[in-house]
């Protein structure tokens, strides 16, 4: 019997990478077959023994990424090229998302029956709000999508629908829902 549990502590190593203008880590194929699902993942754990929480996110791939801001590369005393260790565990609670202005603003204006939804929702299907209408860099799709999110909120759906919950949703970090490869984002010939 295959069980996972939060108590299963996954340890890598892992060269700390730069796309575009984001630093992440790619976990290794043997750490994201550890985890209990392909699409987004609630973690917390260690980078340099350095303590963080945050949702992998899915590589298109069957495997994750984690992206690491500046105050955490400092921390950790880490940068791209560099190899990193990380010790991570499944988190039982999921950290709220940080939801974007429009989507905010949407919802903070939508009737209380919408509002009410979104807070009862879990925290886990907040976020696959958040990661399906930032998942496009068309600001007219985009809009659709704040709009058509209020729509089906009012109609009683709790997650959006219609979307691979396994592919690479950050429209500056992905094409056809995969995360880039070093590389894949500089102009030919460079």
């Amino acid at each position: 019997m295959n069980q996972r549990t939060e108590e299963v502590v996954i340890r890598f190593d892992a060269t700390v990478s730069r796309i575009d203008t984001s630093t992440v880590v790619r976990l290794p194929e043997t750490a994201s077959k550890d985890l209990p699902s392909r699409g987004q993942v609630a973690v917390h754990g260690t980078i340099n023994g350095v303590e963080f929480e945050t949702v992998l996110e899915p590589d298109g791939n069957s495997g994750h990424w984690m992206r690491v801001d500046k105050t955490l590369q400092h921390a950790a005393g880490t940068s791209a090229g560099d190899t990193a260790t990380l010790c991570i565990e499944v988190a039982r609670d999921w950290p709220e998302p940080s939801v974007p202005q429009d989507f905010a603003t949407a919802l903070a204006a939508a009737p209380q029956k919408i509002q009410n939804l979104w807070n009862e929702i879990t925290p886990m299907a907040r976020w696959e709000w958040v990661r399906w209408v930032n998942a496009t860099k068309n600001p007219d799709t985009r809009t659709r999508r704040v709009d058509v999110s209020i729509s089906k909120m009012k109609s009683g759906k709790r997650r959006p629908c219609c979307f691979n919950l396994s592919a690479c949703t950050d429209p500056d970090l992905s094409k056809n829902g995969r995360l880039l490869e070093l590389g894949d984002d500089r102009p030919p010939g460079v």
